[in-house]
């Protein structure tokens, strides 16, 4: 199993997992994850800026092979998500069965535990999605 990565990198990519924040240029241009450079119109003023969290499932799979690591949450599902804003993200489905799945289904950001590494102790969370609690 990979080592997990390196502290200071951990914390360099904290907002974009935790608080799914990208980036916004100068001509209103929303991406993620945040560049230094607009993929639109290659401006290099850029701010940060917070996604609302929810979006639609685009198109989805099931993985019942996953990498290393990951074998834990097999089968798991895997989404296209495209946020509110535009941006589309790849990310676990999480608090929904397969069968429930459907293209268009809305959904909204969590935070959950993606990885566990035994010997260390550490555990790795991120952002997931699932379906609207109503």
């Amino acid at each position: 199993m990979a080592k997990p990565m390196q502290v200071a990198r951990y914390w360099r990519h904290f907002k974009e997992k935790y608080r799914l924040i990208g980036g916004k240029c100068e001509n209103g241009h929303v991406f993620f994850p945040k560049r230094s450079v607009c993929p639109v119109c290659g401006s290099r003023n850029i701010e940060d800026f917070q996604f609302s969290g929810k979006g639609k499932v685009l198109s989805w799979t099931i993985v019942r092979n996953p990498p290393s690591g990951f074998e834990y949450y097999k089968p798991f599902p895997l989404a296209l998500v495209e946020l509110e804003k535009g941006p589309v993200v790849l990310a676990q489905l999480t608090d929904v069965a397969p069968d429930e799945i459907d293209f268009g289904m809305e959904v909204e950001m969590v935070t959950r535990k993606v990885r566990e590494f035994g010997e260390d102790g550490i555990i790795l969370y991120a952002y997931k999605f699932r379906p609207p609690v109503k």
